[in-house]
């Protein structure tokens, strides 16, 4: 067939399984009363309008990879009137999101429990006021460097959802990678990095949750903060 009529292949997984353990009876629970409530629309289906979600949220944030959902239910504690999105295919993280939001009693978080490129997709242009990538998936050997979720297409998203003003904060425990993002989002027009001397990557910002995953130190370096804002 002509190379326009060839059906476009899906982005190469940027995650590896999505199930480990079983789940406790209890957050096996909550898939079937709670995040049914709480669930984004599928992104697959068309358009999503955040402020529908949550009308009167005074902000929209997004979590690209919640892990087990303790940051993102910190946050959403934090912020009441911030509609917190949250992304993540892993689904024992969900199971635990789930039960950090029930017991939170929160009421401004809305989960997707797949990959979160399909929700970018699906959202308007300059509808996000702050973008969270904690400790993604490193893929720290060259060969799996193309699967990593900051690419320059994933960076060129970001910056088409953030609102002038808004803000992007990529943290990771693997140098390689803090290289790799900085490159790719540096050289994303509308995107700044913020910072001026060397603490301002080397020290977690005054409103950074630290979750058990950061306290395992699994990388190869202490964690590395860069944010970013939207021009």
């Amino acid at each position: 067939m002509p190379p326009s009529d060839q059906p476009a292949h899906p982005p190469l997984r940027s995650f590896g399984r999505i199930k480990s353990r079983a789940i406790k009876p209890r957050q096996a629970a909550l898939f079937d009363t709670l995040l049914p409530d709480i669930a984004l629309p599928d992104p697959k289906a068309g358009p999503i309008d955040p402020l529908a979600l949550m009308p009167g949220a005074k902000a929209v944030w997004l979590e690209i990879g919640f892990g087990g959902g303790e940051h993102l239910a910190a946050q959403a504690a934090r912020h009441p009137d911030t509609l917190m999105i949250g992304c993540e295919p892993f689904l024992n993280g969900v199971a635990s999101a789930l039960r950090h939001i029930e017991e939170g009693g929160l009421k401004n978080v809305r989960l997707h429990a797949d990959d979160a490129r399909d929700v970018m997709a699906a959202l308007p242009d300059a509808s996000l006021d702050r973008v969270m990538i904690l400790f993604p998936d490193p893929w720290h050997k060259a060969r799996h460097n193309k699967r990593r979720l900051v690419q320059v297409e994933t960076a060129a998203e970001i910056a088409r959802l953030l609102k002038p003003g808004g803000g992007l904060r990529f943290v990771t425990d693997w140098k390689d990678y803090a290289d790799w993002a900085l490159e790719k989002f540096e050289r994303t027009p509308g995107l700044v990095w913020q910072a001026e001397a060397a603490d301002d990557w080397r020290l977690a910002p005054a409103d950074h949750v630290v979750t058990r995953y950061e306290e395992k130190k699994l990388g190869d370096t202490a964690p590395i903060f860069l944010d970013f804002l939207r021009t």
